[in-house]
């Protein structure tokens, strides 16, 4: 049971995931004061609001509605998602392209002569 479940883990798609769920976590504090420090302040400048959360909020028959909100998550997630490709996964990707370029290439396969001349020899071996 201890092996399969350690077998499981190890798997690269798990692996992944964690490193994935962690660099996010960790990205989420950067962006933060990202919005915080630079994005609310431009906002307050351009449409007079505190940040992006209070932009289009309207209420009907007593429910609140808040498109800035919607707004902020949404650019959030642009934001991290755009961090981690580019911080995480470009850099990764162009990694596993060296290490291709490094291993030694397939060997090209036989030319039509040889090939006829391997013919030839298993025919005459046949009989």
């Amino acid at each position: 049971m201890l092996k399969g479940f350690k077998e499981f883990v190890m798997r690269g798609n798990v692996v992944d995931l964690a490193v994935a769920v962690v660099l996010g976590a960790a990205f989420t504090g950067i962006v933060t004061a990202i919005v915080n420090g630079l994005i609310n302040p431009i906002i307050a400048a351009i449409f007079g609001k505190p940040d992006l959360t209070k932009v289009a909020n309207f209420t009907i028959n007593g429910a609140d509605f808040s498109i800035g909100l919607i707004l902020a998550a949404l650019f959030n997630f642009i934001v991290v998602a755009a961090a981690i490709y580019f911080i995480v996964v470009l850099p990764m990707n162009k990694l596993l392209e060296r290490l291709a370029e490094r291993r030694e290439p397939e060997p090209d396969a036989p030319s039509p002569e040889v090939l006829l001349l391997t013919e030839i020899r298993d025919s005459l071996r046949a009989r």
